[in-house]
């Protein structure tokens, strides 16, 4: 039986079994979860090994690249930014970067790239992981193009580049790049040890995410069975997700690691993640520092999209940075003001302001799923259990 480290009160007794139960029914092999209630920590977990040969134990201050959980991060910066009033999300994304103003795209406003409903889900020109890494190439190629669709009316899952979108902004903004400003303003004021932009002295800490090897195989399948059932075409959809093709492998790399790639390439574990994402279910005060203000928070829950996704191919409803709750995620709660989002292979972050909880799971071994599974329900259901 799998030994679970850290601390938790009593009463989440059942969130440690969950986990536990992880690595016995659902083969997790290294994973952390923390819990923040009413701006405490009640719950801060982990277990299992760094790689698949179980031969060194998770530890407390074990990293992992979370993928699209950093896009919460993303979120965080330009909510601090709001709510300074330097960046308005209902303006022109032009107003702040002139040069997006290319090919029909004057009018796309931030909360456009916020939401996944700009039109520019991914790069038209060909595109490598390594060039994704160079920040003035690949945001200048977004900047020229045209938008896929007539932004506003739908989403489409900004994979890649929703950090470079976001990030460009707040470049323009602040004179610095996102991973500057989130380890200055967010993560550096809050204590919390996840990083856009990884120095190599931290490299020892990380725990290499473990890739499946049908996994593309899988996702491509579940597409294929929804382009048939919601009867839509692949266009947007395949450009998206093959340019550049999906490599979890550029994970291990260096250049990767080092890269600022603010959708997908973030470090932490369920701690920091989760003390970083509490700022929105607590009142925008977390260990002692206020960066949000209840008005910006409110703009989170301001529905910009509700229907399928163009490029998930699943019904998906997004407020301004996060995803909203729909039928398809069961394991979220439908009522009150909720927003989630997750990483490819299971992580994932949950933030209830009603009841001041932010859930985060994070963990190194990948499954088919874009975004959360059945690991984080567990998760999930045991938290809400231990509250009722």
């Amino acid at each position: 039986m799998t030994e679970i480290f850290g601390q938790y009160n009593d009463r989440f007794d059942g969130v440690a079994d969950a986990m536990r139960k992880n690595f016995e029914n659902y083969g997790d092999v290294g994973a952390s979860v923390a819990v923040v209630h009413e701006g405490e920590m009640v719950v801060d977990i982990w277990g299992g090994h760094t790689s698949p040969e179980k031969v060194d134990l998770w530890q407390e201050d074990t990293i992992v690249n979370v993928w699209s959980t950093t896009k919460t991060m993303m979120a965080v910066s330009a909510l601090v930014l709001a709510d300074r009033g330097e960046i308005d999300m209902f303006r022109p994304v032009a107003d702040y970067w002139p040069e997006f103003a290319a090919n029909g795209k004057e009018q796309i406003e931030v909360r456009h790239l916020m939401s996944h409903t700009s039109g520019i889900s991914g790069w038209a020109e060909p595109i490598t992981m390594e060039e994704v890494c160079d920040w003035e190439k690949s945001t200048a190629m977004l900047a020229a193009q045209e938008p896929w669709w007539e932004p506003g009316t739908a989403s489409g899952y900004h994979m890649l580049n929703q950090g470079h979108l976001v990030g460009e902004v707040i470049r323009r903004v602040t004179g610095q790049s996102l991973g500057t400003f989130f380890a200055e303003e967010v993560a550096g004021p809050l204590n919390a040890d996840f990083h856009i932009g990884l120095n190599e002295e931290e490299f020892h800490r990380i725990s290499n995410v473990i890739y499946p090897s049908d996994e593309t195989t899988d996702q491509l399948e579940q597409f294929r069975e929804a382009m048939e059932e919601y009867q839509v075409t692949p266009e947007v959809a395949m450009k998206t997700f093959m340019n550049p093709a999906p490599d979890a492998n550029s994970a291990w790399t260096d250049w990767w690691r080092k890269a600022e790639v603010p959708a997908a390439n973030g470090h932490g574990n369920a701690r920091s993640v989760a003390t970083i994402q509490a700022l929105i279910s607590n009142g925008g005060e977390m260990n002692g520092k206020k960066l949000l203000s209840e008005q910006t928070i409110d703009l989170i829950f301001q529905e910009q999209s509700n229907g399928l996704d163009l490029v998930l191919f699943t019904p998906l409803r997004f407020g301004i940075g996060y995803g909203l709750p729909v039928d398809d995620f069961p394991f979220l709660p439908k009522d009150g003001r909720v927003c989630f989002w997750g990483g490819w292979g299971g992580s994932l972050i949950i933030n209830d302001v009603d009841n001041n909880l932010t859930i985060s799971y994070m963990m190194n071994r990948m499954l088919t799923s874009i975004m959360g599974d059945e690991r984080g329900a567990a998760v999930i259901e045991a938290t809400y259990k231990a509250l009722e």
